[in-house]
């Protein structure tokens, strides 16, 4: 099974488009820069999303949903958010068999649409703030697309937040980056440096772009997510406005930040080796693998005990009793899909 994948040291482009396969993490989709998550993926995902959602939940920040479909004249509210978007936009133009009266955007990121319902959700400062994350998918249309780092369709959390102060809405923009920042030390043990965008690369509509940016083995760095500090970008043109405390008209101050499926390219270039992925422990789907040398009642009775042993100290563990398979090419298929210890067990 390895000795079809390249050195990661002699062409990673190769060794990274064949780990992916190989591991079982993704396939590709049917139409051209998409991907499929394979469930070893998808769990690696999965795991991200449920430390994630822990850290968001305790700053009092709610999950919710909004449409796919954005209306054309709601995105070209903000003439900068929109023109930033505008190469990568895939644009629903018929439905139902019918020409559309308006056409419809598939979601490249949620500020437009989420914006036009704050516009209503807020009336008076005691409407705020409102923390909103959401977990979702979005398109752009990508001409160069690699599995993970780079699809045309890909998965991730942005967060909305509205607020009275520009203080406010300023200490969320640090308190999301210190979250992801977290994330990417403890759970993905990536170290990487905390920076601002330039005004070149800030996001299309904000004042300021906070980003977490980690070293490659190419030696390039990968924006590996961000946080955004609006201003009032968007409040003005959607019309999010309140009364303050002296009866006056305010507009609110806002932001957003995201992190996506990306991260999960990250992880696998910045621990992958010749020999497949490591996997931190924290984002491993399988944390134990259980390899019976022989498939006799004797040693499989004893690997299912040490199976119960682990699942109650609530490690994840999994028994591989496939018949089919010689121990040799086992112990290859774990290594290389990262799992961080390999119980052998004989007589």
């Amino acid at each position: 099974m390895k000795k079809f994948i390249p050195k990661k040291s002699v062409n990673l482009s190769a060794w990274y488009n064949q780990i992916v396969l190989a591991a079982d993490l993704a396939d590709y989709g049917s139409a051209k820069g998409t991907m499929i998550f394979k469930p070893y993926g998808y769990a690696i995902w999965e795991l991200i999303q449920e430390h994630m959602n822990k850290l968001i939940k305790a700053k009092g920040v709610e999950n919710a949903y909004f449409p796919l479909f954005i209306p054309e004249s709601l995105l070209n509210r903000e003439k900068k958010h929109f023109k930033g978007f505008s190469p990568e936009l895939a644009v629903v133009t018929i439905g139902g068999g019918k020409e559309l009266k308006e056409r419809l955007i598939v979601r490249p990121t949620s500020e437009t649409i989420i914006y036009q319902a704050y516009s209503k959700w807020v009336q008076s400062y005691r409407d705020l703030p409102i923390l909103i994350n959401q977990w979702c998918n979005v398109v752009r249309w990508e001409k160069r697309t690699y599995p993970f780092l780079r699809t045309s369709e890909f998965l991730w959390q942005e967060g909305h937040t509205a607020h009275a102060t520009h203080a406010e809405a300023r200490a969320m923009t640090k308190w999301a980056m210190a979250m992801y920042t977290k994330t990417y030390e403890e759970y993905f043990a990536i170290p990487g440096y905390v920076g601002k965008k330039s005004r070149a690369e800030t996001f299309p509509g904000a004042d300021t772009s906070l980003t977490y940016e980690a070293l490659m083995p190419s030696g390039k760095a990968l924006q590996s997510c961000t946080s955004h500090d609006l201003g009032q970008n968007f409040s003005q043109p959607f019309n999010i406005s309140f009364l303050d405390q002296q009866g006056k008209t305010q507009f609110a101050w806002q932001t957003s930040w995201g992190l996506s499926t990306r991260s999960i390219g990250g992880l696998i270039l910045v621990h992958g080796d010749d020999q497949g992925l490591r996997l931190p422990p924290e984002l491993a789907p399988v944390q134990v693998i259980i390899l019976p040398i022989k498939l006799d009642s004797k040693i499989l009775e004893f690997c299912r005990g040490l199976f119960n042993v682990l699942d109650q100290e609530k490690i994840r563990v999994k028994i591989d009793e496939r018949d089919d398979e010689r121990v040799g090419y086992k112990i290859n298929k774990w290594e290389l899909k990262g799992v961080p210890l390999r119980l052998e067990v004989g007589e």
